[in-house]
């Protein structure tokens, strides 16, 4: 008998809790270990996904009716307690006392048999008490939306401090809930209209962006790999925001275009979709396995104009002189914390130490851009000193630099009074990961 789909959450779970391990990763391992149902699928990924985005509020609330500190708990009960209020609060399907009772089979199963009893107590108080509890808003407002929220006061007091107060609180409302799946053409092959027809015929639901160009909204795909039209190389999957930062990159036929911290690839695939496969394109990452990736993709494309260099662009001297230049730099991730939500948890994200990191690729790669050349900076974060500090800063040392103005379609506003070589997209606008645009030129 195989195993239940509570099990497969709570493995899951506990492979995130101890390893710390990329939720997205895990998931996708662990149910391709496993044959279970379409529907089995939808509530582990529902019930894995959930407790992640819930962790904080869930433990709060455990805390309340617990008689020992939430931090004293083994990891396998404090997780099977999150999994059972997460079903009592957020999973109308499931009865409250289903919950209860295959949260205390779910110890059993385990071996924590000493334990089914505590765990069974505090279910059933909290399905009594019918409601989630939350702290006094009037005592701490950082507390309040850090418990609401489920991400830590330092990231709220980043966003508070850094955006206001009704923003910072619509970023925290975004988090919760599975992104939007975007893919983009591959218009070397077919155009986006017959390639959402062809979606359509095989049962995925597809609509053509109305912001960005050449974008495509998914849903109801099932395994993307297995799409007729992914095998073909008809697209490849991409986030909206990546796709416009591409976009204003303004790479043409015959231009030679460094994207320096390329794999897994999809930045270069649209570039050179932009550069009608004509021209040159030096994809560069810092580990050889993952610029496999860009190589396999490219191939499956029929992209015959990226060529891959490993090393470390903080210090790299041999990047030919380029027309455009790509530098998206790693970040902390605070913009795409919906994909992955144990983001939010990390002890230390590289918010404070990851700039300088920046800095560095920004300005080594910048020597190789050609006279009137453009260069995009762009991040996957939310946070000032990762993105406009750096290029602001950058500009002021660097006085053959200029800013170089991003003209945007109606469509897209800015939320932010940014300076017009910047551009700052958060999730709850425009249903794109958050991230960070700025372009530069040489003069």
């Amino acid at each position: 008998m195989g195993l239940s789909a509570r099990q497969i959450a709570f493995q899951a779970l506990m492979d995130v809790e101890i390893d710390r391990s990329y939720s997205n990763i895990v998931l996708d391992h662990i149910l391709s270990d496993f044959d279970t149902l379409p529907r089995d699928r939808a509530f582990i990924s529902n019930l894995f996904y959930g407790v992640l985005e819930k962790k904080l509020l869930l433990d709060y609330n455990i805390s309340q009716y617990s008689s020992k500190p939430v931090n004293e708990l083994d990891v396998p009960v404090l997780i099977i307690l999150r999994m059972g209020l997460y079903q009592i609060f957020f999973m109308n399907s499931v009865p409250a006392s289903a919950a209860v009772n295959e949260s205390v089979k779910l110890c059993k199963d385990n071996k924590l048999y000493k334990t089914s009893g505590f765990v069974n107590g505090i279910l059933r108080s909290v399905a009594r008490a019918d409601e989630l509890l939350l702290p006094n808003k009037k005592k701490g407002k950082n507390k309040y939306l850090s418990i609401k929220y489920s991400c830590p006061e330092p990231l709220i007091k980043l966003w508070r401090e850094s955006y206001g107060d009704e923003l910072c609180e619509r970023i925290l409302s975004s988090l919760d809930g599975r992104p939007p799946l975007s893919a983009r053409t591959n218009t070397l092959r077919i155009t986006t209209d017959e390639l959402v027809k062809s979606f359509k015929e095989y049962g995925v639901n597809a609509s053509a962006s109305q912001l960005i160009p050449d974008c495509i909204q998914l849903s109801s795909t099932g395994a993307v790999e297995e799409l007729v039209s992914y095998k073909e190389g008809l697209f490849h999957i991409q986030d909206g925001a990546s796709q416009l930062c591409c976009k204003l990159l303004d790479a043409k036929p015959g231009h030679t275009v460094i994207d320096t911290c390329s794999a897994p690839g999809g930045k270069s695939f649209t570039i050179a979709g932009y550069m009608e496969n004509k021209g040159r394109i030096i994809a560069c990452d810092l580990y050889e396995h993952r610029l496999g990736l860009v190589e396999d993709g490219a191939k499956r494309l029929g992209i015959d104009i990226i060529e891959t260099m490993c090393g470390d662009m903080s210090e790299a001297e041999n990047l030919p002189k380029a027309d455009r230049i790509l530098c998206d730099v790693p970040c902390s991730g605070l913009g795409i914390i919906r994909r992955k939500p144990e983001l939010r948890y990390k002890s230390d994200t590289g918010v404070n130490t990851l700039p300088e990191l920046q800095y560095k690729i920004l300005e080594n790669c910048a020597k190789a851009l050609k006279s009137g050349g453009i260069l995009i900076y762009s991040t996957c974060t939310l946070n000032p000193a990762e993105n406009g500090n750096n290029i602001r800063k950058f500009l002021r040392e660097h006085g053959e630099f200029e800013m170089y103005p991003i003209i945007l379609s109606d469509k897209i506003k800015r939320l932010l009074d940014e300076p017009e070589n910047e551009l700052t997209l958060f999730p709850e606008r425009e249903g794109t990961d958050g991230f960070f645009i700025s372009i530069i030129r040489r003069k």
